[in-house]
C-alpha cells in the first residue's frame, strides 16, 4: 500500500550549511513561528475555508480495516521520530492509513489543520497554544515529541554555566522567537539581565553557523541538527551548555521542561476517530523509541527520507535532539509550565492567553 509523502523543502539542512552564507528555502521548526505568523496563516486559512469548504470528510472515509488518517510534520527533529511509522505504512503493516506530509515551515502545517486538509500536525509549542486560541477550542495537543535541541556552540571550554556568559556577545536566531524567550528566561534565573550580555540577531540558523565559522572566539545559539552540522565544519567547536539541562536545573521538581514540538489533532477528527488517534498515540511512541534505540537503522531512514542529507550527520544529532513521545497527565505538566514561562515573559508568544485543561487531550 504505496503512500505519498510531499516534501516542500528545495534543499536539504545539511547543504544549506555548506554553503554558510546561503539562505534555507524554510526555517526549522526551533526557529519558531512568530504569534503574528501563526495568526496570519490561520486567517488565510480560515478565509479559504469558508469560501471553498473544508476537505475534512476524506480524513475520516476507512480504507479497508483501517481508518484514513493525514499527518503533517516539519522537516527536523519532529519527523525524525516518524520515520519508522512512515516504513511501517509503506509496508502496509501500521494500524491507520497514513498519507503522511512534511514541510519546512510551521505556517504550512497551520493553514492545512485550519482548512482541515490535515487530521494531525507535528508543531512548535507555543503555536498550538496559539492555534488553540485563535481556532477558539478548535484542536488539541495529544503529546510532546520533541524536548528541547537548543545548545550553545563554542570554542572556549571556559563556558561551563549560563553565569559565564557575562560579558559575552551570544549570537541567535530572531528575536520575539522561542529561542529567543528561552535565553532570556535563563539568563534571568541566573541572575543575568540583557545588560549583561549583548545579543546579536540572526535571521537563520545557517547565518549564525556561518558566524562560528568565520568567528573563533564567537559563541552561538543553535539548534539541533544545525549544531551537529556547525561542528563538524569547525572542529573547535562543541557543545558548552545544553538549555535543556539548564531549564531543568531552574525548574526543579516541577514537572515543566523545555518542550520543542508537539502533536496536535483536530477537535471534529479527534471526536469522530478516537481510536484511530489513540492507534497513532501508540504507534508515534514506538516509532520515537526506535529512532533513539536504532540510531543505524533510524538515520538511514532519515536520509532516505531527506529530512538529513547524509546518515552519518543524522546519526550524530540524534542523540541530542530529544526525541520523545509525552503524553497525558506527563504531557501536560511538562508543557503547561513551559507555556506558563512563555507567557510571563510575552503573553502574544502562546496567543495572548494561556489554553484551557480542555487543550491538553488525556486519554
Amino acid at each position: 500500500m504505496k503512500k505519498r509523502l510531499t516534501v516542500f523543502l528545495a534543499m536539504t539542512m545539511i547543504a544549506a550549511l555548506t554553503g554558510c552564507g546561503s539562505k534555507t528555502a524554510g526555517s526549522t521548526e526551533t526557529a519558531a513561528t512568530t504569534a503574528a505568523a501563526t495568526e496570519a496563516a490561520v486567517t488565510t486559512a480560515a478565509a479559504a475555508e469558508t469560501s471553498a469548504g473544508t476537505a475534512s470528510g476524506k480524513s475520516e472515509q476507512s480504507s479497508g480495516s483501517a481508518t484514513a488518517v493525514r499527518v503533517g510534520s516539519l522537516k527536523g527533529p519532529t519527523s525524525m521520530g516518524l520515520v519508522h511509522l512512515m516504513e511501517q505504512d509503506e509496508a502496509g503493516t501500521a494500524a491507520n492509513d497514513y498519507d503522511f506530509t512534511m514541510v519546512a515551515a510551521a505556517d504550512e502545517l497551520l493553514a492545512k489543520v485550519v482548512s482541515g486538509d490535515l487530521d494531525i500536525a507535528l508543531v512548535p509549542a507555543n503555536v498550538s497554544s496559539v492555534l488553540y486560541n485563535k481556532t477558539s477550542g478548535g484542536i488539541s495537543v495529544i503529546d510532546i515529541n520533541t524536548l528541547g535541541v537548543l545548545y550553545i556552540v563554542a570554542s572556549d571550554d571556559s563556558i561551563q554555566s549560563m553565569t559565564d556568559l557575562k560579558g559575552r556577545t551570544i549570537y541567535l536566531t530572531g528575536k520575539g522567537t522561542t529561542p529567543d524567550y528561552v535565553l532570556h528566561y535563563l539568563l534571568s534565573a541566573n541572575g543575568l539581565s540583557e545588560s549583561d550580555v549583548t545579543l546579536e540577531y540572526k535571521s537563520e540558523a545557517t547565518e549564525v553557523a556561518a558566524v562560528l565559522k568565520e568567528q573563533p572566539d564567537a559563541i552561538g545559539l543553535l539548534p539541533q541538527p544545525f549544531v551537529t552540522a556547525a561542528c563538524a565544519q569547525n572542529e573547535a567547536l562543541k557543545i558548552v551548555l545544553d538549555l535543556t539541562g539548564e531549564w531543568q536545573a531552574v525548574q526543579g521538581e516541577s514537572g515543566s521542561q523545555l518542550v520543542t514540538g508537539v502533536t496536535i489533532v483536530r477537535n471534529e477528527f479527534l471526536e469522530n476517530q478516537p481510536d484511530a488517534v489513540d492507534a497513532f498515540l501508540e504507534e508515534h511512541k514506538a516509532s520515537a523509541d526506535f529512532a533513539n534505540d536504532n540510531p543505524d537503522e533510524a538515520s538511514e531512514l532519515i536520509a532516505k527520507l531527506g529530512i538529513i542529507e547524509k546518515a552519518p550527520v543524522a546519526k550524530k544529532a540524534l542523540p541530542y535532539c530529544n526525541i520523545t513521545c509525552i503524553a497525558g497527565e506527563d504531557m501536560k505538566a511538562a508543557l503547561s509550565g513551559y507555556l506558563q514561562v512563555l507567557f510571563d515573559q510575552d503573553p502574544k508568544s502562546v496567543g495572548g492567553k494561556l489554553p484551557e485543561d480542555t487543550f491538553y487531550y488525556i486519554p
